[in-house]
């Protein structure tokens, strides 16, 4: 028995597959503040995996993914099977949240390599070298 485990994909692989996948549920987990002026991907749900004022791992993370599923935003009979793809700014709490959905049952979780910003570049800058928004992908801020 194979055990499951996040898989890793590029922002242009995600876009792609939600391109074919409409049942793809896409969450953002950056915190409020984060997607709502920094910016965020056309079409990602926000469901923060830590957020202010406390900056604890959000206890209700599963709960929310699977309300977010079951609660007639994705339609599916299956919502164990149905793909996540998670994005953070560059990879890392995007892929604890993914762990998580693993653990609990999820089978085809998805992490966005680089995130929305990616990697810092040699300035200290985000965008510039890799993720969402460095590949030209549709975004939104607020």
């Amino acid at each position: 028995m194979s055990e499951s485990k996040v898989k890793h994909i590029s922002a242009t692989e995600a876009h792609t597959l939600m391109q074919k996948e409409p049942s793809t549920a896409f969450i953002d987990v950056r915190s409020d503040m984060e997607y709502l002026f920094i910016g965020h991907p056309a079409g990602a749900v926000n469901i923060p995996w830590i957020d202010e004022p406390d900056f604890v791992i959000n206890p209700d993370f599963e709960r929310e993914v699977r309300k977010l599923i079951l609660g007639g935003v994705i339609q599916s009979s299956e919502h164990d099977s149905v793909p996540v793809v998670l994005i953070c700014r560059s990879g890392n709490r995007s892929e604890e949240a993914g762990k998580l959905l693993i653990e609990h049952g999820f089978k085809h979780v998805y992490n966005v390599e680089h995130g929305f910003e990616g990697e810092l570049d040699d300035h200290h800058h985000r965008s510039t070298v890799s993720g969402w928004r460095f590949d030209g992908l549709p975004w939104e801020q607020c």
